[in-house]
């Protein structure tokens, strides 16, 4: 696999009466991240979990916690995300009027700040806004479940957005989310994606945590 390629498990998918353990097998298995999604019922039909989550992961774990607001007026929660160990913070640009503001506001709370975009949003969206961030998440299902199928559609602005970091001359990862597995892993990665969430593809893979993101790795060689 590519040296520069990162995983992040999403323990969206995760067994949580064994989070910890779980959490933890990711990490023996040679996890880069550990994502966690934050669903407000508003932005996307679904509710997930909050801050408690977070710092339980925190406590189990020395990875980097990629925490993806999948919610509303994410301004009003990002200290208590930030307090409970997030290391990066993606928001969505569809819910932001104040970006920026937004963006400084994680930045200054300690956080790596990052923006997260849905299928059918432009890549222009986040244009003006990378000189300030750290990522760029790119939704490849319509966000709110897991386990739904890869949106292939989304791959041109994959490769755009790549164009338009490698022209920003700034090191901007650019992670995709949403049906992630062994097959459409190389597809992303060919369009310049460098950090992949995949939930279900590890979590619920019936041969095991370590033997899915086995295979992942082995797809991208």
């Amino acid at each position: 696999m590519p040296s520069l390629i990162r995983i992040a498990p999403s323990i969206l998918a995760a067994d949580f009466t064994r989070l910890g353990e779980q959490i933890a097998e990711a990490e023996a298995a040679g996890a880069d991240y550990i994502h966690i999604d934050i669903m407000d019922g508003r932005f996307v039909p679904n509710i997930t979990m909050g801050p408690l989550i977070v710092a339980a992961a925190r406590r189990v774990t020395a990875l980097p916690l990629d925490v993806h607001l999948m919610i509303v007026e994410p301004e009003k929660h990002i200290p208590a995300f930030a307090g409970a160990g997030a290391d990066l913070i993606s928001v969505h640009v569809e819910v932001c009027p104040h970006l920026h503001r937004v963006v400084q506001q994680i930045r200054e709370a300690g956080v790596r700040p990052a923006v997260a975009l849905n299928p059918h949003t432009p890549a222009v969206a986040i244009k003006e806004i990378l000189p300030f961030v750290e990522m760029v998440l790119v939704m490849t299902v319509n966000p709110g479940f897991g386990g739904q199928s890869f949106i292939p559609e989304t791959l041109p602005k994959l490769r755009e957005i790549h164009q338009m970091i490698e022209a920003a001359g700034r090191v901007i990862d650019l992670e995709v989310d949403g049906g992630i597995d062994a097959h459409t892993a190389p597809q992303v990665v060919a369009h310049g994606a460098n950090v992949l969430v995949a939930g279900t593809a590890i979590f619920g893979a019936p041969e095991g945590i370590a033997a899915a993101m086995g295979a992942i790795r082995a797809a991208l060689r």
